[in-house]
């Protein structure tokens, strides 16, 4: 089928298999937007395809779950909630992503597109399911099986509109969507639900702006980054005017996404009601959201300063600095590293002699209130609090080089853990145009380029990176007329002078709707603002007040990497290996870039790593006076001097690399707490090295050991073997404590893994070792650290760390059944705390032994009265239910769900630590 349409999507629609749905469907005809509207002709020829050259071999492969299709009319909605059907490609990948849980260990290079698509450029012609031409200069063609769009345009402009156009096409509501969660006032636009208003609350005060500070972004883009910066812009609104021609199409022909009548933003009668309009500012709102979420770093400096306070309370200054910087491992020389040759990349390190830090009087600090003059909904007893700062680190790569592979040419297995959305934050895509050239993934609302994804000769991706970009600062407060200040002011001193506070605040209302039944209410967010960033919490030193803001030295510059994912996407720019460094270097966010191309293999760290001064200490709060601020800090576009390229964390040609947000490189100071002797990189660490020692690296092998990896308990692969050490260490005479070791002795023997007896059985192999795990976990690290620590010390590293993320445990920004897991917790601290216990050796001991006071049967007796408890507990107290699973289901407590943002539910399925988009690629030639 063909179109050379300037109209609707070419979207082909379930049909209807029961009288029923075609009852409804005549029922509701006059209310419902049209399934298959009529195209009008596209004015001008039809564009002349470019052509495009291939170097992959048909070794290039990826994934996207659920499906392309994120897209719904009311009409589609409707039908999939009281039939279960679904739209074309809304969920089509979603079978194949699950099935290769069960499907790894057999894999071979022939059978990996039965779990992943065909990513080569282009479409066979045999497989066209549709093409549309919404200007003269581009087409849009989907194939058949994933309806991924392919776009070509003649010109820049319309290469450009013709991703603003496809992306509208698949994701008009999710850009709608999230263009409000950027701006904080999403709440007025979705309504009042609980889900919405965390959303608002969470990312609107890490990045809070006015409409004149948006265009402001866009104008330093266009007007400071030469000649790149001015077409990056003309790209962007190019993919706006997409965007817009595509909105008002669907509005007038009634084929748009269901939740605009669902949410009363369009009547279904009528038609009357609008679709706001884009403009290139949304942009910037949908980065800071993508930014935020995955690439930040550092900040949490208030938090790991009171836990100092308490090691120093529990153990005395120089003993309890001691213990804090055990827990802190800045430099643990046991942590698993991404560049693992050596070489260092000293960076947020501890000075010799730290000045300026700015630690608080004990008991005086107070977490700066958000929301305010609750109304309605938002004033009953369960309304939404503000949610607790969420780290985010997500997404893993594998690579080996072409020295270890079988072929001779390096090979990649990469992709960004992103959670699971229906539709997804991310979307496919492929564009090839002047100057680009390029399929993969990119986000939707800012997808004029591929952000992750592959080239005519290379392919690339990221992981979060997490390194220190955000620092704490306290300024002191001060009344402008000279009155005494108080905790509640709101003028600080900046650089001698009492400058007023800039308060920022969105007032939001919103009304019940037949997609949101939340009752009627508002409240008022409000943040303040300050040269050293948005004030967080509130407190005194030695007795004066001051204000802990918060400055990111991304803050102003949400959307400044668009430069770099430009030149990402330049085949005449990215040649090889350094070039494509080059291009990295101009990603101002905190991320770990990897690279594979038929020659090389490389690594590059980017971000705007702020230069500060030698004595400074970036791991706790430092005073706000000039002498400690970050060198050349102009707080007016908020710019300082960075750390050059040649100081970032970078490789070409190692034998392999592994990333799955761990320690970059030796030197490279960690962030945050957790980068220690275990980590969940080493899961993919262990199963890459052999494969590297053995030479033979292939697309399967490499994909095995992901696939592994993802299925694997962190806990009970690495620390399992020291807990049964300490447990086995004198004869148990308890017959439930040694059916509970055996248990899990039998479980860590095959393989520690959480994966179904046999597919579809859902019902774990070792359950009951899994259960036992999950249960005992929390309770052995209390017993094991809290008498050690006391009360106070524990809960205040327990609020920097948290102790557990197991499958089942609610954290991330999704909750449960978000995927992603054993990133955080206190596996490096049982870890080196048993081995002291044992008298094994640490590289780098802590300064206390916690289990047992250093009794080896004391640390037993612990361990041991726990696991008894552990073992006792139910299925249904370690799963409690939720709104998916009922109690004591432990698959189901697992499970992976594709949170709907939207009208459409898929069904769950296996839980596997793994990237949500996914590559895997071998290139046969170069350029």
């Amino acid at each position: 089928m063909r179109r050379t349409a300037a109209g609707p999507p070419a979207r082909h629609t379930a049909r209807l298999r029961t009288a029923a749905a075609a009852a409804l469907v005549a029922l509701g005809a006059a209310l419902l937007s049209p399934l298959a509207p009529a195209s009008a002709a596209a004015a001008g020829d039809t564009p002349v395809p470019l052509p495009i050259a291939d170097y992959c071999g048909n070794q290039c492969s990826d994934i996207l779950p659920p499906g392309q299709n994120g897209n719904a009319t009311l009409a589609q909605i409707l039908l999939h909630q009281a039939f279960g059907t679904m739209p074309a490609h809304a969920s089509d990948q979603l079978a194949r992503y699950d099935s290769l849980v069960a499907g790894y260990p057999g894999l071979t290079d022939a059978k990996v597109n039965d779990f992943f698509n065909d990513a080569s450029f282009g479409v066979p012609a045999d497989q066209v399911e549709s093409t549309t031409s919404p200007r003269p200069d581009v087409t849009i063609t989907r194939d058949k099986k994933t309806g991924v769009p392919h776009i070509k345009g003649t010109t820049r402009y319309g290469t450009s509109f013709g991703a603003g156009y496809a992306a509208a096409q698949d994701r008009l509501w999710q850009m709608d969507l999230f263009r409000h969660v950027g701006r904080g006032d999403l709440t007025p636009f979705a309504g009042g639900a609980l889900a919405n208003q965390g959303l608002e609350q969470q990312f609107w005060p890490q990045a809070p702006y006015t409409e004149a500070d948006l265009q402001a972004q866009v104008d330093r883009i266009r007007t400071t980054e030469g000649e790149r910066g001015r077409l990056a812009m003309e790209d962007a609104q190019a993919y706006i005017d997409g965007i817009n021609t595509y909105r008002t199409q669907s509005k007038n022909g009634r084929y748009f996404p269901g939740e605009y009548v669902l949410t009363g933003h369009i009547d279904s009668v009528t038609n009357a009601g609008e679709i706001q309009p884009f403009k290139l500012t949304d942009l910037i709102a949908l980065a800071s959201v993508v930014g935020g979420l995955f690439g930040g770093g550092g900040g949490g400096e208030v938090q790991a300063a009171l836990a100092l306070l308490s090691a120093q309370q529990r153990y005395g200054v120089a003993e309890g600095t001691r213990v804090w910087e055990s827990f802190r491992a800045r430099e643990d020389p046991e942590a698993v590293l991404t560049v693992h040759d050596g070489t260092s990349f000293p960076y947020a390190q501890k000075p010799a002699s730290p000045q300026g830090t700015a630690l608080p009087d004990a008991g005086s600090v107070t977490a700066e209130q958000l929301v305010y003059d609750r109304t309605g909904a938002a004033a009953g007893p369960g309304a939404a609090n503000p949610p607790k700062p969420v780290k985010q680190s997500m997404s893993n790569a594998l690579l080996v080089s072409g020295a270890k592979s079988a072929s001779g040419h390096p090979v990649a297995v990469f992709g960004p853990q992103t959670g699971y959305l229906a539709p997804q934050l991310l979307m496919l895509q492929e564009l090839q145009g002047p100057g680009i050239s390029a399929r993969g993934a990119s986000f939707a609302g800012v997808s004029m380029y591929v952000q992750l994804g592959r080239g005519q000769d290379y392919a690339w991706s990221a992981t979060s990176a997490g390194q220190d970009i955000t620092d704490t600062f306290a300024v002191e407060l001060c009344e402008p007329g000279g009155g005494a200040p108080t905790r509640a002011s709101t003028s600080y001193l900046y650089r001698g002078a009492c400058t007023p506070m800039e308060k920022l605040e969105h007032t939001n209302a919103w009304k019940s709707s037949v997609a949101d039944s939340t009752p009627n209410g508002s409240y008022r967010m409000q943040v303040w603002r300050t040269h050293y960033g948005i004030v967080t919490h509130r407190a005194t030193i030695a007795g004066k007040p001051v204000a802990y803001t918060a400055l990111r030295s991304t803050y102003r510059h949400e959307a400044d990497s668009i430069i770099g994912f430009q030149m990402l996407n330049d085949p005449s720019y990215v040649k090889d290996a350094r070039t494509f460094q080059q291009a990295a270097e101009h990603i101002g966010y905190a991320f770990n870039w990897f690279y594979a191309d038929a020659r090389e293999a490389a690594y590059y760290n980017s971000g705007l790593n702020p230069v500060r001064p030698a004595d400074v200490d970036p791991a706790l709060p430092v005073r706000a006076e000039q002498r400690y601020e970050w060198q050349g800090f102009d707080p007016t576009a908020n710019t300082a001097a960075y750390t050059p390229p040649a100081a970032h964390p970078q490789s070409i040609g190692q034998d392999y690399y592994i990333s799955w947000n761990n320690k970059q490189a030796k030197g490279y100071g960690a962030a945050g707490f957790g980068m220690g002797a275990v980590h969940r990189g080493d899961l993919l660490d262990k199963r890459v090295k052999p494969l590297v020692a053995a030479g033979g690296a292939t697309r399967a092998s490499l994909t095995r050991a992901m696939a592994d990896a993802a299925v694997t308990d962190l806990r009970a692969e690495n620390l399992l073997p020291e807990l049964l050490a300490v447990l086995r260490s004198a004869p148990s005479t308890d017959p439930a404590l040694t059916a509970a070791i055996d248990k899990l002795a039998a479980w860590q023997a095959a393989g520690a893994k959480r994966k179904e007896t046999a597919q579809g059985s859902k019902t774990y192999a070792h359950a009951d070792a899994v259960r036992i795990m999950d249960a005992w976990w929390p309770l052995l690290i209390e017993a094991e650290f809290k008498p050690g620590l006391g009360a106070p010390l524990y809960d205040a590293l327990r609020a920097v760390l948290s102790i557990d993320e197991a499958p089942n445990a609610g954290h991330g920004p999704t909750g449960s059944h978000a995927g992603s897991a054993f990133q955080y917790g206190w596996w490096s601290y049982a870890d080196e705390d048993l081995r002291m216990v044992l008298g094994r050796p640490v590289a780098d001991p802590p300064s206390q032994v916690y289990c047992g006071g250093g009794s080896l049967t004391a640390c037993r007796d612990a361990l041991a009265a726990t696991l008894k408890q552990a073992a006792a507990a139910t299925p249904a107290a370690v799963y409690p239910a939720d709104g998916t699973c009922a109690a004591g289901n432990q698959w189901c407590a697992d499970s992976i769900v594709q949170r709907p943002i939207g009208g459409l539910r898929h069904p769950q399925v296996n839980w596997q630590n793994r990237p949500t988009y996914q590559q895997v690629v071998e290139f046969a030639a170069h350029r």
